[in-house]
Formats: structure tokens, C-alpha cells, sequence
């Protein structure tokens, strides 16, 4: 497999969120040592979430084995899971008459970018890229319930 370096923009403050998270997991394990450093790690997760990468061209960017960026997206994005906020929405949700669920397809651009790893943004409904986004709102249309308007 031939690899070539590719640029891509990535926040400074979530490479940062992001290593420091899994340093501090590094250190409750207690591990030694790993192939790639936290700030390394922090990056390949960014780019198979941002932009789909496969692991085989993950691990031949990153010079790992496949098996190894299976483990470190699956620590990563075990991190990231323990990282997210409850889901107060849902309890305030309960206390209301009603709420409103809505969404829509965010179309994204994806030119140049064919087969089939990049067919998971495909919209067969819509015959395009994009993303889907939900929003649950209450009766006044406060877009975050948990808020309270």
C-alpha cells in the first residue's frame, strides 16, 4: 500500500481536549509505554472521526499496525463516550407536556472523495453528502430543554 501525506485543519483546543484526556487515562491504567505518544493518538482519532479514514490507511499513515489503531480509536472514543454529558434533556423531556423532535440533512461537499469508505455520509433520500442533525426542543422552542428558556 502506497501512503502520502495529506493536510487536513484540525483545532488546536480539541487535539489539546483530547490528549489530555487520554493522558490522564494512560496514567490510571498505569501503562508503560505505547507506540504512539498522546498528542500522536489525539491526532488519528481526529482524522478517522473528521474524515472517515479506513484503518489500513490510518495504520500505514501512522507507521502502526491495523490492530493498533483498532485499540487506540476504541480507548479514544471509550474517553470521549465518558466525556459527554449526561442526558438531562431526556429527564426534562419527561417533565413536559410534549417535546419536539426535529432534523435535517446537513449536506457536506465531497467532491474528488468516491468508494465505498466514504459511502456512510451518502444520503439515499436526498441523493446527496451529508449529515444528519437532530434537535429536540420543547413548546416554547427553546432548542435545549435542559436550559430552560
Amino acid at each position: 500500500m502506497l501512503c502520502s501525506p495529506s493536510g487536513m485543519t484540525v483545532s488546536t483546543r480539541a487535539l489539546t481536549m483530547l490528549a489530555d484526556a487520554l493522558r490522564h487515562r494512560r496514567t490510571q491504567l498505569r501503562t508503560r509505554w505505547r507506540h504512539l505518544d498522546v498528542g500522536r493518538q489525539a491526532l488519528l482519532v481526529v482524522a478517522y472521526l473528521r474524515k472517515g479514514e479506513t484503518h489500513a490507511d490510518l495504520a500505514c499513515g501512522f507507521a502502526i499496525g491495523t490492530s493498533t489503531v483498532y485499540r487506540y480509536l476504541r480507548e479514544a472514543l471509550e474517553v470521549l463516550a465518558a466525556m459527554s454529558p449526561t442526558l438531562e434533556a431526556i429527564e426534562v423531556a419527561r417533565e413536559k407536556a410534549y417535546v419536539i423532535l426535529d432534523g435535517t440533512l446537513l449536506r457536506i461537499d465531497r467532491v474528488g472523495m468516491t468508494g465505498r469508505r466514504h459511502r456512510p455520509f451518502y444520503s439515499g433520500k436526498h441523493k446527496c453528502h451529508g449529515l444528519n442533525v437532530q434537535v429536540l426542543a420543547d413548546p416554547v422552542g427553546c432548542g435545549n430543554p435542559v436550559s430552560g428558556c
